[in-house]
């Protein structure tokens, strides 16, 4: 009887006002928060890879191999989070091979399926499939197997075959990107079809998680571009990273705009959950909120970036910038998914009491646990540069048109 009271004082310490009982706990914790999260980072990725292959800025050219290694790295771990929150995960492949058009997540699956297979897999194939014959040609062991069979055993590197995959790659670019937007726009329908929670549903909560999804996947690329350059120790394409700093600023500045619209359209509005989303938005989210997500997320380096657009310090300051901001941007991105899936779940669907959360150390929903889907990626991703190197291919296109 006493561990049952106990246990009552421990949940009821949790609300605040009249709160709904199965609204006590949080049904979504920080591993539904990685999964729009790790999407947007595929897309990001994807896209910028995209405007080189598409519309030819080779300036970009250093980061193009990156960037595609990256997205598949972490499309492979996209899915992950939500299989470990499930209560039978080896359900989980369903969710792509079972037909539910009535289902939001059942369609979901399909554009998963449908961005890794024929996507992100068919264009590095396409772009590496020449390289891997003749890396085949100069290793041996696990290696050469590995070379081989990724390459389907073909030998063809004619300069009619190479041009024949550029040309390929190149469409399945363009079926890429927008397939990059609805990836991700689609995580944002999910949340914006819920008409039960006004914190959610809101005609731009797709806009906004895509663009917001651009942001995160270009300030990774630039991220990991700083640290790979510095593990190898050569010399860092500044000309590349200024490139990339002008659209980091230009695509988050249209993101903090469509975030500030959503808002001032929820403030004119005012509808009758306005009391409510106020008092949360001051109160249990206003650290996430204001601090990480607006301030050390969104206007320090808003302000960094457009600063360089019309002063550019010296080189050594700058790779110091482009280490930093882009690391800021990404924790401001995962608290802004934070504060969309936790902080919706915060207040009552009655209008009148709020519920707290807490994340424990370990546990299928535990710190540990999200640590353990953020690291997995980046295990990949060094796998797949050791495996495929981006800096040793050959310039395929640029044989061909001198052939």
């Amino acid at each position: 009887m006493t561990q049952h009271l106990q246990h009552l004082y421990e949940v009821l310490s949790k609300v605040d006002g009249y709160v709904y009982p199965n609204e006590i706990e949080l049904n979504w914790s920080i591993l539904i928060v990685l999964y729009p999260y790790i999407t947007g980072l595929v897309a990001g990725a994807f896209i910028l890879a995209s405007l080189e292959r598409i519309f030819k800025l080779h300036v970009l050219r250093p980061t193009y191999g990156i960037a595609l290694l990256t997205a598949l790295s972490f499309m492979l771990v996209a899915t992950m989070p939500l299989v470990s929150h499930l209560g039978k995960p080896f359900r989980a492949y369903e969710i792509m091979v079972t037909p539910h058009l009535s289902s939001a997540m059942a369609i979901f699956g399909f554009v998963y399926l449908w961005y890794l297979m024929v996507v992100l897999l068919l264009e590095i194939w396409f772009d590496y499939r020449c390289d891997m014959i003749i890396w085949a040609g100069e290793t041996t062991g696990v290696k050469r197997f590995l070379y081989r069979a990724f390459s389907l055993w073909t030998t063809d590197i004619s300069p009619k075959a190479v041009a024949l995959d550029n040309k390929l790659g190149y469409i399945v670019t363009i079926i890429g990107v927008p397939s990059a937007f609805l990836l991700h726009g689609y995580v944002g329908f999910i949340f914006g079809s819920i008409k039960a929670n006004p914190w959610w549903s809101t005609v731009l909560m797709p806009v906004i998680f895509l663009f917001s999804a651009i942001v995160s996947g270009i300030a990774l690329v630039m991220l990991v571009y700083n640290v790979i350059t510095r593990i190898r120790k050569v010399k860092i394409d500044m000309p590349c990273l200024d490139a990339i700093a002008s659209y980091l600023f230009y695509i988050l500045l249209i993101d903090f705009v469509l975030e500030g619209l959503d808002q001032i359209h929820r403030i004119y509005e005012a509808e009758e959950s306005f009391d409510v989303l106020h008092n949360l938005v001051f109160g249990r989210l206003f650290f996430t909120m204001f601090i990480m997500q607006g301030l050390i997320g969104t206007v320090a380096p808003l302000l960094t970036l457009g600063t360089l657009q019309f002063y550019k310090p010296k080189e050594k300051i700058r790779k110091v910038i482009y280490m930093v901001i882009p690391a800021l941007i990404l924790v401001g991105i995962f608290f802004m998914r934070w504060n969309v899936v936790i902080g919706g779940q915060l207040f009552s669907k009655s209008f009148y009491g709020y519920t707290d959360f807490k994340i424990g150390l370990i546990g299928t929903e535990g710190y540990l646990m999200a640590a353990f889907w953020l690291i997995v990626p980046f295990a990949i991703l060094s796998f797949l540069l050791w495996l495929f190197p981006p800096w040793k291919k050959k310039d395929e296109e640029h044989e061909v048109q001198n052939a």
